[in-house]
This record gives C-alpha cells, sequence and structure tokens, in this order.
C-alpha cells in the first residue's frame, strides 16, 4: 500500500501533511492545476522530497478544498438511504421510485453545488426558510480529474430538505441546492489505493453543547462501487477542471430530528479526519 497523504488549501497557501510532518508548498503552485493532476499522488511526493518541514498551519486557516469544480451527487447508494427516501415520500407514489432506482443498473445522480456554493471546514451551512425538515447527510466525496480518475478523497456534507424532496421528486433540485447547501473538508487525501471497506463514516448532531443524533455506517455497506459511479457521471459529460462527487449516505437521521440554528454536524470519515461546520438559517 502506497503511502496517503494530505492536501490542505488554507488562507496561508497549500501544505501536505504525510504523517507526522508538514510541508508549505511553493507559492507558485496552482490549486486549480493540483486538482487536475492525474499523477498526484506521485507529484507531490516528488515536491516534498526536496522541502524542509514546516509548521502546521492553523485549523482556522483551512478552506473548502475546492477550485472551480462542479460537485455533483449520487443518492440511494445505502440501504438505509434508500429506506429513508421512502420513508419521508410514504403517503405519495414518489417512494416506488426510490425502491427502483435503488435496484437499477442507472444510478441516480444530480447536480448539488458550484464552488460559491460550498463552505469549508468549520463554516456556516444554511438551511432553508421554506422547509420543516432539514438534515445534514455525510458522505465520501471523490476528487475527479478532467480524465475521470479519482485521485482524491475528502468529506462531504449534503444539506438536505428532506420533506421538500419527499413532497415530490421533481423537487430535488430545490431540496438539494442553494446557498451555502454543501460543506466539504478538511482536507483532500491523496494515495493510489483505493478506500477500504471498512472505512468508517460518522455523523454527531449537536444543539447547544449537547449530542441530539449520533449513527455510523461503512463504505462495504454501500450497494454500487465508486468506479461505476464515476464511469455514470462522465458518460456524455465533460469536466474541464474536473469534479467532485458525494457518493451518497448510510446515515438518515430519523424524524423528528431536524436542523436548528446554532446547530453543529460533525461528519468524520476514517483516514480523512473531521468536517464541522455550523447551521445558519439566514445571511
Amino acid at each position: 500500500m502506497t503511502e496517503s497523504l494530505k492536501l490542505y488549501r488554507t488562507t496561508g497557501g497549500i501544505f501536505v501533511e504525510q504523517g507526522d510532518l508538514w510541508f508549505a508548498l511553493h507559492s507558485a503552485e496552482n490549486w486549480e492545476v493540483l486538482l487536475c493532476r492525474d499523477n498526484l499522488h506521485s507529484y507531490l511526493i516528488g515536491i516534498i522530497s526536496s522541502l524542509k518541514s514546516a509548521t502546521a498551519p492553523d485549523p482556522n486557516t483551512w478552506l473548502a478544498p475546492i477550485a472551480e469544480q462542479e460537485v455533483w451527487a449520487a443518492g440511494v447508494t445505502y440501504f438505509r438511504s434508500r429506506s429513508a427516501r421512502m420513508e419521508e415520500s410514504e403517503h405519495n407514489t414518489a417512494k416506488n421510485f426510490y425502491d427502483l432506482v435503488y435496484n437499477a443498473e442507472r444510478p441516480e445522480l444530480f447536480f448539488k453545488a458550484t464552488p460559491n456554493r460550498v463552505v469549508g471546514p468549520g463554516g456556516a451551512v444554511r438551511i432553508r426558510q421554506d422547509s420543516r425538515w432539514n438534515i445534514p447527510e455525510p458522505e465520501l466525496a471523490l476528487l475527479l480529474t478532467p480524465k475521470g480518475n479519482i485521485v482524491g478523497y475528502t468529506i462531504g456534507n449534503d444539506i438536505s430538505s428532506r420533506d421538500i424532496e419527499g413532497e415530490n421528486p421533481l423537487y430535488l433540485p430545490q431540496a438539494k441546492v442553494y446557498d451555502r447547501c454543501c460543506g466539504l473538508g478538511p482536507c483532500i487525501l491523496v494515495q493510489d489505493d483505493p478506500l477500504q471497506g471498512e472505512t468508517t463514516i460518522r455523523l454527531t448532531i449537536k444543539r447547544a453543547g449537547a449530542v441530539i443524533f449520533e449513527g455510523q455506517t461503512k463504505l462495504a455497506d454501500m450497494k454500487r462501487s465508486l468506479l461505476s459511479l464515476v464511469q455514470y457521471l462522465f458518460r456524455d459529460n465533460v469536466f474541464p477542471k474536473g469534479a467532485i462527487l458525494l457518493t451518497g449516505t448510510g446515515i438518515v437521521p430519523d424524524a423528528p430530528i431536524t436542523l436548528e440554528c446554532g446547530d453543529e454536524s460533525y461528519i468524520a470519515i476514517t483516514g480523512i479526519g473531521a468536517l464541522t461546520n455550523r447551521v445558519i438559517c439566514r445571511e
């Protein structure tokens, strides 16, 4: 297994974490160009071999690890997600669609966010004012190059309006896409080897410092392979800047849990780290 690295975008430049060591990349390195490299792992190894170690950057300076990529998402990739979507659509025929998608060859893929709608670690995500049931959906996110290669992984927080989506599947864009609807971070885990099935994803929601929800799942519980999701995304689509793909959630808080202003979501994925976002209701 190759050694993994963590790539950080900060207000003070680009940093790489290798084990217990940190390295500051040259100021000429371009974040957008880096994320499009199909040889990202070997390129970073080559760069840091000639650098002196640096002081770790303050976590308060970390930014969302995105450049100009579109953020897309996959749905109904875990059994729990299938069940939850059917439950939220219990009173209409929409629940049948989620069952069909779960068992179909073609996955559900949808547009999630432009870079300006994304917030980074410690940033504030937002809940819709016309929704009564909003939740964070913790997801493994893939960094994809323009050629469709997976070169890194990060954590995605797919904020969703469950009642809007459950009312009618055609309302999905409104339930998913709006200002501050997506959190990403804290870094890009860069490694040549695929993540193991035992990789764990955990979600904690806190209100006034108290835990109101905890849940976890693992990649092995995902019905679809990561490669198949990427292949479908790149069918008849071109991504000149690459793309970030959220791969679905296996953790769905049950009603009546819904996000409120001031809540905090904490998502941790083995090997990547943790993404914390606070919740606001309006700018």
